[in-house]
């Protein structure tokens, strides 16, 4: 997007301090075989990022998806370790110095998978047990010792069953490898918000930051975007709803000092993986970011232009 279209790559470097790939630095991205990396891509990104002096976040070291097709016939319980560590020493120090915070490891919890620990039975999970997640910051801080290391994950904001177990496992998780000793600094709120969903609790999205921040970690909002399935057709009414979901959300969140960072998952409804993902019933395009498809301003950046004004001084 950024290397083919001028117009976006002004507007991203007007309206954005900080860039993260969406899929650039995930192992089908860099990993054309076993034994070779292609970094022509990232390198790139990481020279746009210093020519318009942006910070660069890395996303993400660990997945359980976006993995090459390799990978299954590859990785065993016998040899996954020496590709894990071989990978992340590749990667993160490849840009050691550079990178802003890493998505160390992304998504390892899945309640619904049945694990009484509350962890996804991934690949990794499978081949080398829950010490992967231990192992992979350890690996990640000794690569980079300057980025911070955060752990990123999703489902977490509404007041649902589903969204406590998870907010409930991944508190659970912190304090699992906070007591072993984990080099972990950061945990990552993806923030996939719905603005037709109603069940948004402030007070207990509240205490979940607050129960993060009292682990001495810092908290980043590392995916936000606004999906505007089942909302009216109307332009006009669908963007307010949309902003309104913004602005209560953001109200939220930057009241916590431990909140470090917010990140859009997409600048322009000209590209965005709702699109494809999250596509609207009636096939209307999809209106879930702060700039419209013709890179103009939207109800939604006015919306996270008032909640940054009106959050506390950091």
């Amino acid at each position: 997007m950024l290397s083919s279209d001028a117009q976006f790559a002004a507007r991203y470097v007007e309206n954005c301090r900080i860039l993260v790939p969406e899929n650039g630095l995930k192992w089908r991205a860099l990993r054309p075989s076993p034994t070779e990396f292609d970094f022509t891509k990232t390198d790139w990104l990481f020279d746009f990022a210093v020519k318009y002096s942006l910070q660069m976040r890395g996303h993400t070291l660990v997945w359980h998806l976006s993995l090459p097709r390799w990978f299954s016939e590859t990785l065993n319980s016998r040899n996954a370790e020496r590709h894990l560590v071989h990978h992340i020493e590749s990667v993160a120090g490849r840009y050691a110095g550079k990178v802003h915070s890493w998505d160390v490891v992304n998504e390892a919890i899945e309640v619904p998978d049945g694990r009484p620990d509350g962890l996804r039975k991934s690949p990794w999970l499978e081949f080398l047990g829950e010490e992967y997640i231990d192992l992979s910051f350890r690996v990640a801080a000794q690569a980079d010792p300057e980025a911070l290391r955060v752990y990123n994950d999703y489902g977490l904001q509404y007041d649902t069953s589903s969204h406590a177990a998870k907010r409930h496992a991944a508190l659970r998780l912190l304090e699992r490898l906070q007591a072993k000793g984990t080099p972990i600094q950061a945990f990552g709120i993806q923030s996939h918000l719905r603005a037709s969903e109603t069940r948004f609790n402030a007070e207990k999205l509240r205490q979940f930051l607050r129960d993060i921040a009292s682990m001495g970690l810092k908290i980043l909002i590392t995916e936000l975007d606004v999906s505007d399935q089942g909302l009216p057709a109307d332009i006009e009414q669908r963007d307010r709803l949309v902003a309104d979901a913004y602005r209560e959300y953001l109200d939220v969140v930057l009241d916590e000092p431990a909140v470090i960072a917010v990140l859009t998952w997409g600048l322009s409804d000209r590209y965005t993986w709702l699109s494809e993902f999250k596509p609207r019933e009636d096939g209307l395009p999809v209106r879930p970011l702060p700039l419209d498809e013709n890179l103009e301003r939207k109800p939604a950046w006015w919306a996270i232009a008032q909640a940054f004004d009106n959050a506390p001084l950091r």
